[in-house]
């Protein structure tokens, strides 16, 4: 619905970490279209090709295995990791609220959602992160220490700057370029930690307990979100603080963006110095586990993976399901603002869906089990696009609601039901994608006036071009399922 409340569908964010365990499947005759794991697809001749993932040693089978709570202190530590990783996404998912409430234009808005790339590009310079690092201090503290150290720093300086590109010390409109440079470098550093932590996630744990990572990764992300957008846009709304936190009124908040950003970048250095101190690296890991090629190398054949005719696909059928979603995701919430609706209120409605986050993975992933588990976004997809019609509906209809003394508490409980809605065809969506993918891994290891306002022509066009795409290409998405494991499997020289 918006950048705030709206976040798990993009690329920035995780996979929910329980849903994983539930693609094992029952003994007996499997349906037509699964994978029997009983004869592995054999690849390439004798000596001359090798898969790219390869077989887990026998010497990782011969170490006794290790309890959840003899490792609780690594996974605290990713927990708290993933948290501190959470606050920079959630910041700059609430720029897009206080800009709107400064009547920014929506073209300054979709110039500023460039910020959001980093996530969605950091494959590019992911290997670059796996490959050079100083074997001494670390393979995953060689970029984790020195990235954080400079997110804190950044934070810090930024903490010192916000307040004049967002025009509050001089009554001039945001410096929206500046802000999107700003913003955009910050969320490229912490793209990059989310790199190294995801690394060390995978070497940290034991193979008994490495299943907690991607668990540490949905909470921990979840709540760091939570803290730099939900907290943080209720702090610092005046009417909010003075209307349930205060006796007497102040024209401000508890506290401001600056205030903040400084906080924040301060816990950034302190952690990361007791991590650099404290935290030391597993040296017991093979050589075969953290093995990776030449900077060249990893290129090669991170474009080889890409050239593959079934991964080809694939990408290009996710790029473009989401067209018919984007009105609906990225506007929706900037149009309730623009209509009255306190941006601290929109931002709250994210409070009660947490148990429902939570929740829906579970339930939803005993459907994605199965062999076909694209299946359900099939069906889910066309749900979600007449919800988006269902929002323009929705933005069109609050101006009309009487809101002199603050909207109706039946207004924002018709809003928090199209949202839980939302989420559910969402969740519908994402974990049929993720429970997809972790079967190829386990397989290979407007306003008053009556008028046609630009935002209803556009969630218009988007749902029909939604219905379009689910027409002419979710077949083809289906198809993806029937095939088999060499379709997905990477084949190089020695």
């Amino acid at each position: 619905m918006s950048p705030t409340i709206s976040h798990k569908d993009s690329s920035r964010q995780r996979r929910p970490g329980t849903f994983n365990h539930s693609l094992d499947m029952k003994s007996g005759p499997l349906p037509p279209g699964a994978w029997d794991d009983n004869y592995p697809d054999l690849v390439g001749g004798e000596g001359d090709k090798e898969a790219l993932l390869r077989d887990i040693g026998a010497s990782d089978f011969s170490k006794p295995p290790r309890s959840c709570r003899a490792e609780l202190s690594s996974i605290l530590l990713l927990l708290f990791l993933y948290v501190l990783q959470g606050i920079p996404l959630g910041l700059a998912g609430s720029i897009p609220l206080i800009l709107q409430s400064k009547n920014v234009s929506y073209t300054d808005q979709a110039f500023f959602s460039f910020v959001f790339w980093p996530f969605s590009l950091k494959l590019l310079w992911a290997p670059l992160v796996d490959a050079v690092y100083f074997r001494n201090f670390g393979r995953r503290k060689s970029w984790l220490v020195p990235t954080q150290y400079i997110l804190g720093l950044f934070m810090i300086y930024l903490s010192t700057q916000v307040d004049h590109l967002l025009g509050n010390t001089d009554g001039r409109t945001p410096d929206v370029v500046a802000l999107t440079v700003t913003f955009f470098l910050f969320e490229f550093l912490a793209a990059t930690q989310d790199i190294a932590v995801d690394g060390w996630a995978l070497t940290m744990l034991s193979r008994e307990n490495v299943g907690y990572a991607s668990t540490c990764n949905s909470v921990g992300q979840t709540a760091g979100y939570f803290l730099g957008n939900v907290l943080f846009l209720a702090l610092e709304s005046a009417d909010f603080c003075n209307k349930y936190l205060r006796f007497q009124p102040q024209p401000r908040g508890i506290v401001t963006l600056s205030d903040f950003l400084f906080f924040w970048g301060t816990v950034f250095l302190v952690t990361t110095t007791l991590v650099a101190l404290l935290k030391k690296e597993n040296k017991e890991v093979s050589v075969g586990k953290e093995e990776t090629q030449g900077i060249t190398d990893t290129y090669k054949l991170l474009f080889a993976i890409i050239k593959m005719p079934a991964v080809l696909t694939f990408c290009l059928l996710i790029l473009t399901a989401k067209i018919g979603f984007s009105a609906a995701d990225a506007v929706t919430g900037l149009k309730l603002v623009e209509e009255g609706v306190p941006k601290e209120h929109l931002a709250l409605l994210a409070v009660p869906m947490v148990p429902l986050q939570i929740i829906l993975p579970l339930i939803i992933s005993k459907y994605t089990a199965g062999p076909q588990p694209l299946n359900i976004f099939y069906k889910a997809m066309p749900y979600r696009l007449l919800l988006g019609l269902e929002y323009a509906l929705l933005v069109w209809w609050t101006p009309k609601v009487e809101h002199q003394g603050g909207f109706p508490i039946y207004y924002y409980m018709i809003v928090l039901l199209s949202y839980a809605l939302h989420q559910v065809t969402l969740y519908s969506m994402y974990v049929s994608i993720m429970a997809f993918n972790a079967k190829l891994c386990k397989k290979l290891g407007g306003s008053c006036v009556t008028a046609l306002d630009g935002y209803y022509v556009e969630s218009i066009i988007c749902v029909f071009i939604g219905f379009g795409w689910w027409f002419f290409l979710g077949p083809k998405l289906k198809k993806l399922q029937d095939e088999g494991p060499s379709s997905w499997k990477c084949k190089r020289s020695k």
